[in-house]
């Protein structure tokens, strides 16, 4: 730990295909080192080819030195996932699905002498499917912490969702409730991260980890030809250099309570080259079209 007392939380939004999930694994133990990272979360529902996530993508990521990997409506996307979901309990799934879906949406873990749990939740406006109401399921869930016999004091939240005005609206309902709220979904990274008054640490969107010349990770030709001739697209995942965004928060273990807060937007080189500028988008029209 950096300072006796305090757990320093490092997460990295939303993992984007093979070029963000290596150069997550690759860049991680620097970060670690550099940071003084304790504990390290992920969101990684992008991270098979933009789609979803597999086994073996999980378990690369949870032995690089991941401690609990976040996803959300991309989940089922890679069917055998849902098999392996109940075998891994690091591997988290909204917590606001029904309660007979393979997987849980919480989990606690134990660092020196404190208790994490990190809580992975999907918001509802504009977001499919169409889950139970994050309020409620949260306010259940957080009781059902706080009745465990070693209640967990540093609690982290997941946020998947749309819009900034429902993530916001569960930031300040959870405030001094839990530790960290930290939005995911959107893959662009927001710049209101702030302390609540009740020390909750929180971030609109951490935004993602993927290819820094794209358009949400996707190559931006086949991008701009489905919004210039709305015809439909294979949005391939994006080459060139990596951008790494998150953030870390130090908690303090004995409240629970936030103490700082900052964002990470880290440009990671890499050797392939970046994507196609505008004027290729219609001349590379034919391959961005689906078959």
């Amino acid at each position: 730990m950096n300072i006796l007392g305090m757990i320093r939380i490092l997460f990295l939004g939303d993992i984007v295909g093979e070029l963000g999930r290596k150069t997550v694994i690759n860049e991680l133990p620097t970060i670690r080192e550099n940071r003084g990272v304790d504990f390290v979360i992920v969101n990684g529902e992008n991270a098979a080819n933009g789609r979803g996530i597999t086994p073996k993508i999980a378990i690369d990521l949870l032995r690089s030195g991941v401690a609990v990997i976040t996803t959300g409506d991309h989940i089922w996307d890679q069917k055998e996932i849902i098999t392996y979901l109940p075998t891994e309990p690091r591997l988290l799934r909204p917590i606001n699905y029904p309660p007979q879906t393979p997987g849980q949406g919480s989990v606690v873990l134990s660092i020196a002498k404190a208790q994490v749990a990190v809580i992975n939740v999907q918001a509802r406006t504009f977001t499919m499917p169409n889950l139970e109401n994050p309020f409620l399921i949260l306010d259940r869930e957080l009781q059902r912490l706080s009745s465990l016999s070693d209640p967990p004091r540093v609690i982290f939240v997941d946020v998947h969702g749309e819009t900034t005005s429902e993530k916001i609206a569960l930031g300040r309902f959870l405030d001094g409730r839990v530790s960290v709220v930290v939005g995911t979904h959107t893959h662009v990274q927001t710049a209101d991260e702030r302390i609540f008054p009740g020390g909750t640490a929180f971030l609109c969107d951490a935004g993602m980890c993927g290819p820094d010349e794209s358009i949400l990770g996707r190559e931006i030709p086949c991008v701009l030809h489905r919004f210039i001739t709305s015809m439909p697209s294979q949005l391939h995942i994006a080459k060139g250099p990596v951008r790494l965004c998150g953030l870390t928060v130090d908690v303090d273990e004995k409240t629970g309570r936030a103490i700082a807060i900052e964002r990470l937007s880290i440009l990671c080189e890499q050797s392939s080259p970046p994507t196609s500028p505008l004027q290729e988008t219609l001349s590379n029209a034919q391959r961005c079209v689906e078959s």
